[in-house]
């Protein structure tokens, strides 16, 4: 059921006569204040027209002086040398004495020419590879076995890079690749003890690089 706002619940209708009542009664305020007090708006407008004077007094501008510069600071006296210090000085002799024997300058040191070896080359691939005297087994008996290797069961095959000269020498050695614990010192000086049948090329022995197992096994 829709819901009926009644007359007298609506505030909004009676707003315009309310305005218009108020608006009439402030008018009417005003003229009855305008016509029976009049001596208050003639002292309003007195109290208002009072104002105090005051006199302006000349202020003289003071005027900055030009102070002059400051005096230059007297030269520093620099002492002359004296005639008597001048006649002590001896002037050398400039002339060439052209009959004079003149000394020939030493020669320039010699440059020491410095040797480079050369590293010789070693073949990888020949004829005739080289061969440990008493095959593998001569270097296999060369071998002590690590201690630490032993304790920790190290077991494996070092292969070392041997370089043999013309007479079955090895210059030099190196791991190519190693197990560890100890054992590829030893297969490297084991390896540097034996002695080799050299390596040969067209009949010719020659320097070769061959790669060498070391065995290391347990018993």
């Amino acid at each position: 059921m829709p819901l009926v706002k009644s007359a007298k619940a609506d505030l909004r209708a009676k707003y315009k006569r309310v305005y218009e009542i108020s608006l009439i009664l402030s008018l009417a305020i005003l003229i009855v204040a305008f016509k029976f007090f009049p001596d208050l708006q003639k002292q309003e407008a007195q109290n208002e027209g009072t104002q105090e004077l005051f006199t302006v007094e000349d202020i003289q501008h003071t005027k900055q002086e030009n102070t002059p510069p400051p005096p230059p600071k007297p030269p520093i006296p620099i002492e002359a040398p004296s005639d008597n210090l001048l006649d002590d000085v001896e002037i050398g002799s400039t002339e060439i004495d052209i009959t004079a024997n003149v000394e020939a300058p030493p020669p320039p040191p010699k440059e020491e020419k410095k040797i480079i070896e050369e590293e010789p080359t070693y073949f990888v691939a020949v004829e005739e590879m080289p061969e440990p005297v008493g095959g593998i087994g001569a270097i296999q008996s060369k071998i002590v076995y690590p201690e630490i290797a032993k304790r920790a069961g190290v077991e494996g095959r070092v292969y070392v890079l041997a370089f043999v000269d013309e007479q079955g020498l090895v210059m030099k050695a190196q791991v190519a690749k190693g197990i560890g614990a100890g054992c590829d010192e030893a297969a490297l000086e084991a390896v540097k003890q034996t002695k080799f049948k050299p390596g040969k090329q067209r009949g010719k022995p020659v320097k070769v690089q061959v790669h060498i197992p070391v065995v290391f096994k347990l018993n």
